[in-house]
């Protein structure tokens, strides 16, 4: 390929100043101010004038100048044959953009930024994300939203349906809303079964889920249910827990008190107490159920919130902005999930035997853990003659009746302080002796 007479040499490259560099046959090197170069093609096809770009001159991703030769040297064939280079380029592009937009990553991280205004919280909108990263991209990211079968989610699916029943069932749950997303976007046949749907399509390639937990705790041997105190000995475990002087230990109280589940606790801030009245109102964004909850607080649950008051004040006496009722060790952070449960295993194994049941246990042996107090406050209210609606609303259960929940919409608060007032009552000195003296102080 002709050139002129004195191209440029490696060197002269190396140490170009700014502005336009020729080496012959339309092949440039631009030098730009901030030290950027790039390797630049002119040529003319039907009349018309037209650059394209080669590639960095410098850089990590340079092209050296021979390069930049053998390049030139295989676009000006392209050219003698009437073919426009910088086209066919711009076709390519638009093929490999189309292709990365109609990809089940790119369709599911539309679908996750479209759904932003219905997740409870970042945390819930993290694991809806993280689950399918893990379990599904892995295998089917780069898969065009068209192509992907019934038969591609089954075998996807297979290994998790197995070892993590429920995690697999959720992710189904939302890999069926990105399809559905990509056949609302045109990305996929309106018309088509989606391949992720569970009805008349994967029940038919899998086990229910059902099955598969069921057989799941069968070959680990874990209960249904969390392990929960019998409600009788519910006042011992409260008269050993007095005896640990921790935040960790009100907290677990607290939590026994008011039939909360720990994260709420955990979460608490002075913000949402209402002293005055006596409830405690917990925002919907913090609830599993996404619905506010209101609380009332019995005598002895506001004890507790009494001895925490003094953490939450400033050198003037005020409450600090945002203070959380159970602070963790870090500043502005919450409790653990792990503080509350590793207290309760401390309490229910330290100083007995090796070999002897837990102290603290559930009617099959097993240690009990922070959430199992619910099902001892449900327990005790049937015991005691509730109705089931107060003992439902009080642990904020959403009825899984349409009908009844249609009409349930008053909370009740009123009805329900008597039945945590009396609850707080027998937590206190209602019950057995037991372990009364085998309280332990433990550090949570």
């Amino acid at each position: 390929m002709p050139r002129r007479s004195k191209p440029l040499t490696a060197k002269q490259v190396a140490n170009a100043k700014p502005g336009k560099h020729t080496d012959g046959g339309g092949l440039m090197l631009y030098v730009l101010g901030d030290g950027g170069s790039s390797w630049v093609l002119r040529y003319t096809l039907d009349g018309r004038r037209r650059e394209i770009g080669l590639g960095p001159a410098k850089g990590h991703a340079a092209v050296g100048l021979a390069d930049a030769r053998a390049e030139a040297d295989r676009l000006r064939l392209l050219i003698r044959a009437g073919r426009d280079p910088a086209t066919e380029r711009a076709q390519v592009q638009e093929v490999r953009r189309t292709a990365a937009e109609r990809a089940l990553r790119h369709v599911a991280r539309a679908c996750l930024d479209g759904r932003k205004d219905q997740w409870r919280n970042d945390k819930h909108r993290a694991q809806w994300w993280a689950s399918l990263e893990r379990h599904v991209l892995p295998r089917l990211g780069d898969t065009p939203v068209e192509r992907i079968t019934t038969d591609l989610v089954a075998d996807t699916l297979r290994p998790l349906w197995t070892e993590a029943p429920e995690t697999a069932r959720r992710v189904r749950q939302r890999l069926e809303a990105v399809l559905a997303h990509a056949a609302v976007q045109g990305l996929r046949p309106r018309n088509e079964i989606n391949p992720a749907s569970w009805a008349n399509n994967l029940q038919h390639l899998l086990p229910p889920a059902a099955r598969m937990k069921q057989r799941k705790r069968e070959r680990t041997g874990r209960s249904r249910h969390h392990p929960a105190l019998p409600y009788p000995e519910v006042p011992a475990f409260l008269a050993a827990l007095g005896k640990v002087h921790a935040i960790g230990a009100a907290a677990l109280r607290f939590a026994v008190l008011t039939a909360a589940r720990s994260g709420e606790v955990r979460g608490m801030t002075w913000a949402e107490v209402d002293l005055a009245r006596r409830r405690w109102v917990i925002p919907a964004e913090r609830m599993k159920s996404g619905l506010l909850h209101t609380v009332p607080l019995s005598a002895e649950a506001l004890a507790v919130l009494e001895e925490m008051r003094p953490l939450a004040l400033a050198a003037d006496g005020t409450m600090l902005p945002g203070a959380r009722v159970f602070p963790g060790r870090k500043p502005g952070r919450p409790l653990s999930d792990m503080t509350l449960s590793l207290l309760v295993r401390r309490l229910a194994t330290r100083g007995v035997p090796v070999g002897a049941p837990p102290r603290w246990r559930d009617t099959a042996g097993n240690v009990v853990v922070p959430h199992g107090f619910r099902s001892s406050f449900k327990e005790w209210c049937r015991s005691r003659g509730y109705p089931d609606e107060l003992s439902e609303l009080a642990l904020a259960h959403v009825d899984t009746s349409e009908t009844r929940a249609a009409y349930a919409r008053d909370e009740l608060v009123m009805e329900r302080r008597p039945v945590m007032e009396a609850w707080a009552s027998w937590c206190r000195d209602g019950g057995v002796t037991q372990g009364e003296e085998e309280g332990v102080a433990v550090a949570a």
